[in-house]
């Protein structure tokens, strides 16, 4: 709930911290903001490459943030972003709750209707960068729960019709979803300093520079 509180506070409000290394023992740094078009500007554009990309480099789900609750990453991500929150059963079985997948502005009753989808998909993320990244962080990618926008649920048509697309590609149908979502893809690239190639920056660079020029963003590297 929390989570999902977070996200709804501002259709245009995401996260920036910038890409500084914090001496050890040393509080996280302090945030900072910038605009969508700054932001985009700082992702770093090359060309893409799947070859030896396969879904199962991704280890998915995990056991969770919460290594005692008995849910898995898929579970913990619907209990938190949930409007009405579900009942947790033995085995964390979901029962009853409400959603709103934000891509399609879809009001959703059964957690089985809603996939979990990745934010930049795997496929992305591996022609991104992520190739080269040892399995355990490909496994950090994969169950992100430290940042509120790696991993949102929405129903399984958006997410299936979005599939490994990037913003050149496909965008939420929701016209109101799509500054939102383009601010998330952004913080997310940034988060895991990962790379765009020239369609994608191109796209993105359209709706900073025109219809999410008031866009903020926000990321905190991840470790």
């Amino acid at each position: 709930m929390i989570k999902n509180l977070l996200r709804g506070f501002s259709a245009l409000s995401l996260a920036l911290v910038p890409l500084l290394s914090a001496p050890a023992a040393q509080a996280a740094p302090t945030a900072e903001v910038t605009t969508l078009a700054d932001a985009v500007g700082l992702v770093e554009v090359t060309e893409e490459d799947r070859t030896g990309y396969t879904r199962s480099k991704f280890k998915h789900w995990n056991s969770g943030d919460d290594k005692s609750d008995g849910c898995n990453t898929r579970a913990e991500v619907l209990i938190s972003e949930a409007v009405v929150a579900p009942t947790v059963e033995a085995g964390c079985k979901l029962t009853g709750g409400t959603w709103v997948s934000y891509y399609d502005g879809q009001e959703v009753t059964s957690a089985g209707s809603l996939d979990i989808d990745h934010m930049v998909p795997l496929a992305e993320a591996w022609d991104s960068g992520a190739s080269g990244w040892a399995a355990g962080r490909r496994e950090a990618y994969a169950n992100d729960q430290s940042s509120t926008v790696s991993l949102v649920a929405v129903t399984a048509r958006s997410n299936r019709q979005k599939s490994d697309q990037d913003p050149a590609d496909w965008m939420p149908p929701s016209p109101e979803a799509q500054c939102r979502y383009v601010g998330e893809w952004v913080s997310t690239k940034l988060r895991w300093q990962l790379t765009a190639d020239d369609r994608e920056l191109e796209a993105l660079k359209v709706f900073a520079e025109g219809p999410c020029e008031d866009t903020i963003v926000r990321y905190t590297p991840a470790a």
